[in-house]
């Protein structure tokens, strides 16, 4: 695919997916946001209504507290107030006794009376006791039947002294003079018991009327269609709207709990029923609404959603396109200008007057054209000089050839005129200059190092004679190993002239060779005078700091040292920080100077000589 319409895909990728995801997301999250608000909103609605329910109940509740807390009605509940036994009264006394009972009769009806006129919800009380009679202000029986046995009464006395709302009546013995119906009233009853014996003294009964109830409910709306409505424990509704969504609400439908949300389908559509209970009356208050009321709503925010979508995509397009544009377009210039430079053609391009990183990459590109055809000058010159330095360095490669073979020749002619002496040491001198040049390579083995060392000794010994002797202790199995050249011969040096020569009497050097933690050691220990503590502090130092930089700074420090400190330098660039030389000394005792070495058995890919350079090397050491 072409970098332009790459750039167009990448743009629209990262403008419009994330736009449209966020479009997505805001619209999930306003679909749970509503519909969590609508739910708080209804709940709180319904908790509202239901505590209005929950006090007129309580009201009703304290009212059979105060009925029942009044002596006339205590004595009535008690049966010492008979309504209709006159036996055992005097006959001359039984017109104050009739008096006396209507009396007190009309004392407790005005009593009930003046509850309902405090109260105008409450259509009616009625008081019975224990022996059938009853007294009320608005309510009688229909028949002579006792209301003791009346269902109401049986459900109070079942439950001692407990608040009971018994809901709306069904073909009870009781009518009032208004003549309510049945559903148009709500009844709650109490028993009252003796505190000594728990025994039922008679039931209170009071009608609420529903406007009561549906005075409380009537007024919240929910949404555009929603409702409340008042059902009772059985499912039955106590209130409900002239035109319901629903007419029963089985009491299936309800979850466990005392509130909770569910939607059913009805047959006026899916409805979304929200619902608390009272653990006061029974009852269940119902928040009912469409689910399409809050559907309509989320809708109007997704066109909003919709329509910002769309114009961040058409944007996004009509960006991505300018911007593709303008990036591919100097860089399909730029290809251009490479694949004529491919071709040879190093002349610079030609590019507009951008600022910006395009602009950048192309003056880039004309400098670095410069630089190629700068380079190509000076590879040039470097190639002509590389042949000339070859040419000089074949020639001066004869003059090494011809030194060492002049020095065998002078050797031949010592022994053939029996000066040993003179032999040995040009013997040991040529094989020190054919072993320092070494064909050229940087890596030989410790036989070799240790012959060319000897070579040295030897003729340093024709000098010192006996004033100079050494011990070498290099085990067979060492002396294959491959070590970096021209390591022992600066250190033996340096033995002689700074500590052999500066010693009294006769001097000894040891050199020796072993493994330690896969690592050769090779030490080079005399016993001549040895450095003082500042001394030796000041070549340690030295061994730690560059050469180079030492060289630089103080050219005059290294000269004394120059071959440990070569050494040590070499060693470091060719294997690393942690190999090098470690120097301990003592004055008037003697030196010791151990090499850490790699452990090598054999040459690195790079430095391994070939069979013809071996078997030469073999053929000029016999």
């Amino acid at each position: 695919m072409p970098l332009r319409y790459q750039l167009m895909l990448l743009f629209l990728l990262f403008a419009i997916v994330p736009s449209v995801g966020l479009g997505l997301l805001v619209n999930w999250t306003v679909e749970r946001v509503v519909e969590r608000q609508v739910e708080g909103h209804t709940m709180q609605l319904i908790g509202k209504v239901n505590e209005a329910l929950n006090s007129k109940m309580e009201n009703l509740q304290n009212m059979t507290y105060l009925i029942a807390f009044d002596p006339e009605i205590d004595a009535f509940l008690n049966d010492k107030m008979p309504l209709n036994d006159d036996a055992g009264i005097e006959p001359m006394n039984m017109d104050t006794h009739a008096e006396t009972e209507r009396n007190r009769l009309y004392g407790i009806k005005q009593t009930l009376q003046g509850f309902t006129t405090l109260y105008p919800e409450i259509a009616g009380i009625v008081l019975v006791n224990g022996s059938g009679d009853y007294i009320s202000n608005e309510m009688y029986p229909r028949t002579e039947q006792s209301l003791i046995q009346e269902n109401w009464y049986q459900k109070a006395s079942a439950n001692p002294g407990i608040f009971m709302v018994l809901g709306q009546p069904k073909e009870r013995n009781l009518t009032t003079h208004v003549r309510y119906k049945d559903d148009e009233i709500v009844s709650v009853a109490r028993s009252i018991t003796d505190e000594a014996s728990g025994r039922v003294r008679g039931v209170i009964m009071i009608d609420l009327k529903l406007r009561s109830v549906s005075q409380a409910a009537r007024n919240v709306t929910l949404g555009k269609s929603g409702y409340v409505m008042v059902t009772d424990a059985e499912g039955q509704s106590v209130y409900k709207p002239e035109h319901p969504l629903i007419e029963h609400i089985p009491t299936d439908w309800f979850p466990s709990g005392e509130s909770g949300t569910f939607t059913a389908d009805t047959e006026g559509g899916t409805l979304l029923f929200m619902y608390q209970l009272s653990t006061f009356t029974g009852w269940r208050t119902v928040g009912v609404f469409p689910t399409r009321d809050s559907i309509s709503e989320v809708r109007q925010i997704q066109f909003y959603v919709v329509s910002f979508v769309f114009v961040v995509c058409l944007f996004g397009l009509s960006a991505s396109l300018w911007f593709s544009r303008s990036i591919a377009q100097p860089i399909f210039r730029l290809m251009s200008y490479m694949r004529r430079a491919e071709t040879g053609n190093l002349r610079p391009g030609r590019w507009s007057d951008r600022a910006d990183e395009i602009g950048m990459l192309g003056n880039s590109y004309n400098r670095m054209l410069a630089q190629i055809r700068q380079l190509i000058s000076l590879n040039e010159l470097r190639e002509r000089q590389k042949r000339d330095a070859e040419m000089r360095s074949l020639q001066e490669h004869i003059k090494p050839h011809f030194l060492y073979n002049t020095l065998d020749t002078i050797h031949w002619m010592a022994r053939k005129e029996g000066a040993e002496d003179v032999s040995g040491m040009v013997g040991a001198l040529s094989r020190l200059f054919r072993i320092g040049l070494s064909k050229g390579q940087d890596y030989i083995p410790l036989h070799s190092e240790i012959e060319h060392m000897t070579s040295y000794l030897q003729i340093q010994q024709t000098r010192y004679r006996d004033r100079l002797q050494y011990t070498l202790n290099i085990p067979e199995e060492m002396r294959d190993l491959f070590v970096l050249k021209l390591l022992l011969q600066p250190l033996i040096e340096n033995a002689i002239y700074h500590g052999i020569k500066g010693r009294r009497g006769p001097g000894h050097i040891r050199v020796e060779a072993r493994l330690e933690h896969n690592r050769l050691l090779l030490t080079v220990q005399d016993n001549g005078a040895g450095m003082s503590n500042e001394r030796l502090a000041e070549m340690q130092h030295l061994l730690e700091a560059p050469l180079a930089s030492l060289e630089a700074s103080s050219p005059g420090i290294t000269g004394k040292s120059y071959g440990m400190l070569n050494v040590q330098a070499r060693l470091r660039l060719s294997f690393g920080d942690e190999y090098g030389i470690e120097l301990d000394s003592q004055e008037g005792e003697g030196t010791s100077v151990t090499i850490i070495h790699p452990l090598m058995r054999e040459l690195p890919p790079t430095k391994q000589i070939n069979n013809e350079e071996r078997q030469e090397s073999e053929w000029e050491n016999s």
